[in-house]
């Protein structure tokens, strides 16, 4: 799945639909899985942030952009990237450090980047992607290119500053952008009941006069809907709106999280929400796939994944001697007209 086959639309509208959206949640976990295994076995370097739990969220969000559509990502944005069409075997070889990874190994996990599919990066500051979407919004509606940035972040960033800051810049311009929280409910260790005084996350926009919605982020189906109203609105010239998508990571902050601010029956009763798990379920009701049909995407998806990691050992370490040619410009590459 590249750039070329990024599919938007319902995920219940049809069988192509649906098999579509379980191939890319599948996808998604099935990296993730790697990516734990990868680390574990010292090949990837820095640290990682997982998200198995949230398949559905950034599924859902991005069946509702085109491929022209921009996002930004967070430190925890392997499913983004996934889902807004990127090469298993770039990211992945983005991860191992590799010279073939989308940033020539240079961005990691936590910074990858591919603007031929409309992902403008992943960002290691929380809250960092925000005034970037904000900015691309601003772009897009000056050039009257038509399109939508949409900025994920997690329910951390919306305490931070630049949060604030860039909400009232894209409602007073009206700018074609949707923020979606990710509401897992913990920035770091933080609780959200501990961190927030009110009953939604949404209801953070009424400040900036920004209607806000929340939504099972569980369900693929109700976040794309979500989603595709915004983006609707957004496109429309009536500005920016805020998604709230409730649901939870299975693992800890980091690598290093030693979970112990939650209850493993916590964690076990929200494992039984299983994002993927629930759209079977729908897609069985509704006769959209059967069993045998589920079968064959999650064994696609597992494919597909072995070998992407598979070709993304076989490329060459990024060389250190390079480390800042795309940092600074030579004096002696400038052209000085006289």
């Amino acid at each position: 799945m590249t750039a070329a086959t990024l599919k938007i639309g319902d995920p219940l509208a049809s069988h192509e639909n649906a098999r579509y959206a379980l191939l890319t949640m599948s996808r998604i976990r099935r990296l993730e899985e790697a990516v734990e295994d990868l680390f574990g076995r010292g090949m990837m370097h820095g640290t990682m942030h997982l998200s198995i739990g949230q398949e559905a969220t950034a599924t859902g969000v991005c069946m509702a952009l085109r491929l022209e559509d921009q996002i930004t990502s967070t430190h925890r944005g392997h499913g983004h990237c996934v889902a807004k069409g990127a090469d298993l075997t770039s990211m992945i070889a983005e991860l191992l450090g590799k010279e073939n990874g989308y940033c020539h190994g240079r961005g990691g996990s936590m910074h990858i980047a591919d603007v031929a599919t409309g992902n403008l990066g992943a960002n290691g500051i929380v809250g960092g992607g925000i005034p970037i979407a904000i900015g691309a919004a601003l772009a897009s509606k000056m050039m009257k290119k038509g399109t939508v940035a949409v900025s994920f972040f997690g329910d951390g960033a919306m305490n931070e500053g630049a949060f604030h800051e860039a909400a009232n810049l894209a409602a007073i311009w009206k700018l074609p952008v949707v923020l979606v929280c990710e509401n897992n409910g913990y920035g770091m260790s933080s609780s959200t009941h501990l961190a927030f005084a009110i009953k939604t996350l949404a209801e953070r926009g009424l400040g900036y006069g920004i209607p806000g919605i929340t939504v099972d982020g569980n369900d693929v189906a109700a976040v794309y809907a979500a989603t595709q109203s915004a983006v609707d609105r957004a496109r429309a010239g009536d500005g920016p709106t805020i998604v709230e998508c409730v649901t939870y990571r299975w693992k800890g902050h980091s690598r290093s999280d030693k979970n112990l601010y939650r209850t493993k029956e916590e964690i076990d009763e929200w494992k039984k929400k299983d994002p993927i798990l629930f759209f079977e379920h729908v897609v069985r009701e509704k006769n959209l796939m059967n069993d045998e049909e589920i079968a064959a995407v999650h064994a696609e998806a597992t494919s597909q994944v072995i070998h992407a990691v598979n070709e993304a050992m076989k490329g060459v370490p990024a060389d250190p001697a390079g480390l800042l040619a795309a940092v600074f410009k030579t004096a002696d590459s400038v052209e000085v007209s006289a």
